[in-house]
């Protein structure tokens, strides 16, 4: 008999250090909002918010902790030296972009943090995790160590979980984990399809307009090492790329049987469709829901994020919930797509909107906040007990935010050395706060 599983979500808390810089081309948000005044205080308060709201409708919801920035042992690394002031005062005198990178708060985004396997689908029966590698843009490429030595402290029972490294960082095994990779099934108990949308192949010459981000062989490289059952291979649209949705969940979003995307979300959405139902032959129907380019264009898509809402079990009730940004609501198009999923007798029951504006402006909305983890209750039982988000546990990292983060940051204020000193004492604090030892950071190793 299978074991009882939900699906989990464990949201990245936004850093000190958001901010508008501009970093990920292919990200037309990014792009368009740098050299903009951030409110990081807002960006982490509008976060917690949302974990409330999920925490609140009996989703079980974790706190990943943000990375250190700025990463002061990454400039070290390429040749800057001193005390840990002067490294960051140099790196922005002599080399700007190579410090904004360093200063990135871009581990927020939690879909991008790695690749999940649950146990009803791996061959050993435990939990697997891959940190992404994220190495086409250089401020994300640094991220993968840290990420999974969060991810081991979160799931710290090696019976149950198999936190891997990361793959080579290497350009064939580009990798932006979960972000382009959808899990379907019956319920989050039985076995399901694991859909892994890919962007460009290893040895393709690729001339989008704007990079694909994912090879087919890091998501191959994902499947073999986590033994996952019933994976599918599909083709990200060319055209969805190049018209600005640098991850699949721009274009795509499913979960149980439903798989909501774009017209333009597969180079060939009849074969993606025809492995799916192959690959859930016997255990259940896939349910295929295509939005049309007529309805609702690309530029509005981009725009709006629909597709990029997370699509949730919600305790209690019949059909699929999708938690949808404000912007959705506020253009035209997508707010009547939205309305007309919950109006139909399809899987999709209501639409709920929440604000996360301050991710949005760059680019990231409910979908790229929070990695799905589909746990039984042992699994779940199996966690850090400290991460487990609930109403004391906003209260505390609520009032934790507002005594820590500016409510105001410029690009140029990230040269400014007490950001080192103001980040690490509220990490410091946050280590506490989540159980996460005295030695989780580099700077508390260091010490």
């Amino acid at each position: 008999m299978t074991s009882r599983a939900v699906e989990a979500n464990c949201d990245g808390l936004v850093g000190p250090t958001h901010s508008y810089v501009g970093l990920s081309p292919g990200n037309i948000a990014s792009q368009t909002n740098a050299g903009e005044v951030s409110n990081p205080r807002a960006a982490v308060l509008e976060g917690l918010t949302k974990m409330r709201r999920l925490a609140d409708w009996g989703v079980p919801q974790f706190v990943l902790p943000p990375h250190e920035r700025p990463d002061i042992g990454f400039l070290r690394s390429i040749g800057f030296s001193g005390s840990d002031a002067k490294v960051l005062e140099e790196a922005w005198k002599t080399a700007p972009a190579l410090a904004s990178a360093a200063c990135s708060a871009s581990p927020m985004w939690a879909a991008n943090a790695a690749t999940v396997t649950p146990s009803a689908d791996a061959a050993d029966g435990r939990v697997h995790f891959t940190p992404a590698n994220l190495l086409t843009n250089l401020h994300r490429s640094l991220e993968a160590p840290q990420t999974a030595r969060s991810l081991r402290r979160l799931f710290p029972d090696e019976r149950r979980f198999a936190v891997h490294d990361g793959l080579p960082a290497q350009p064939h095994f580009a990798d932006e984990g979960a972000a382009n990779h959808v899990r379907l099934c019956a319920d989050h108990s039985d076995p399901g399809v694991n859909l892994f949308v890919w962007g460009r192949e290893a040895w393709e010459r690729w001339d989008g307009r704007y990079p694909a981000r994912q090879t087919r062989e890091a998501f191959e490289a994902v499947a073999r090492r986590h033994g996952a059952a019933r994976a599918v291979f599909a083709r990200q649209g060319v055209a969805a790329i190049n018209g600005g949705a640098f991850h699949n969940d721009v274009v795509c979003v499913g979960t149980r049987e439903c798989l909501l995307f774009h017209e333009r979300a597969f180079e060939d959405r009849a074969a993606m469709e025809a492995d799916v139902r192959a690959a859930a032959d016997g255990l259940f129907e896939p349910v295929f829901v295509e939005v049309q380019e007529a309805d609702l264009p690309m530029e509005d898509l981009v725009k709006s994020y629909l597709f990029n809402s997370q699509l949730l079990v919600a305790p209690g009730e019949d059909r699929l919930v999708l938690l949808a940004p404000g912007e959705t609501r506020d253009n035209p198009r997508a707010h009547a797509v939205a309305q007309g999923l919950a109006s139909s007798n399809g899987p999709i029951g209501r639409v709920e909107y929440v604000d996360v504006r301050q991710s949005m402006r760059n680019g990231g909305g409910p979908a790229c906040l929070r990695l799905r983890v589909v746990l039984t209750e042992a699994e779940l039982a199996a966690t850090n007990p400290r991460q487990r988000f609930g109403p004391d546990l906003h209260e505390r990292l609520a009032d934790w935010g507002r005594r820590r983060y500016r409510d105001r940051l410029a690009p140029r204020d990230l040269a400014d050395p007490s950001l080192i000193v103001e980040g690490r004492e509220a990490l410091d604090e946050l280590t506490g706060i989540l159980g996460l030892g005295g030695d989780f950071y580099p700077f508390q190793r260091a010490a």
